[in-house]
């Protein structure tokens, strides 16, 4: 059964939603923010564990937002996945100061090529079960390729059943946000959502265009009840007016 899980985006030490591809360090003015929060990272992380919203996931966009992050862990210590730079030189130390897993994407693409090795180094440092694979990726043809650098930098991998299956043993879940439609709230990527409950053998994440409620019922219809749903900019946590929080958490509840 699909559930709902949560998620926190942090940009230069605020909480905020960003729509998918515009954040680059090479054309910072091209930055389209639907919402920036009055409220700290510790505040969702709060919101999220009182309502048992398991597997949320705090992304760092850059510089500047460890101590926000750390926040949100001390908040909810081994409740919340961290994601943003992560690496084998930190994966432990985000893993000992409360992450309950770690989330890579771009560590394992050095110059958009993916390295086995980088990925079993990671799994040797901090276990499989405590690694998240972010296969954010961008819509080519009939096609979806892993995109990277806050996915402005398309890999040499695609997102199908062999790359799943191969990822999948390395793993624990997957995160996988359509880039395309992430923050648009024009409604889901049918298509990948569909693909996606085909292949994965793993608990999985979608993220990207959700916009309202009924989104959770249509994900677990097409995904066969094996991929997750997060919103970001449809929530009304996150000054959203498309959907409830309080909805996805009785979602939650009744499912």
């Amino acid at each position: 059964m699909t559930r709902f899980k949560g998620c926190i985006d942090i940009h230069s030490g605020q909480v905020k939603q960003i729509v998918g591809g515009t954040l680059s360090d090479s054309t910072p003015s091209q930055l389209h923010t639907n919402f920036v929060s009055s409220h700290s990272a510790s505040y969702y992380s709060d919101l999220y564990r009182e309502n048992q919203v398991e597997g949320t996931h705090v992304i760092k966009l850059g510089p500047g937002c460890d101590e926000a992050a750390e926040s949100a862990l001390k908040a909810w210590t081994n409740g919340l996945q961290i994601g943003g730079g992560i690496t084998t030189e930190n994966a432990a130390k985000w893993i000992e100061m409360g992450a309950s897993k770690v989330i890579v994407t771009s560590y394992l693409f050095p110059e958009g090529r993916f390295s086995q090795d980088r990925l079993e180094n990671l799994v040797s440092v901090v276990g499989k079960d405590k690694l998240v694979i972010d296969l954010s990726c961008r819509r080519r043809g009939d096609e979806w390729i892993v995109a990277m650098n806050r996915w402005q930098t398309l890999t040499d991998m695609k997102v199908n059943k062999a790359t799943l299956d191969h990822l999948s043993q390395y793993c624990s879940e997957f995160l996988v946000h359509a880039a395309d439609v992430e923050g648009l709230c024009q409604g889901i990527d049918a298509n990948l959502v569909r693909a996606l409950g085909e292949w994965v053998t793993i608990p999985t994440v979608y993220a990207g265009g959700a916009k309202n409620v009924h989104d959770l019922a249509m994900v677990d219809k097409l995904s066969g009840g094996k991929v997750d749903l997060t919103y970001g900019s449809a929530l009304d946590i996150f000054g959203g007016t498309g959907v409830k929080f309080e909805d996805c958490v009785d979602w939650n509840r009744t499912h």
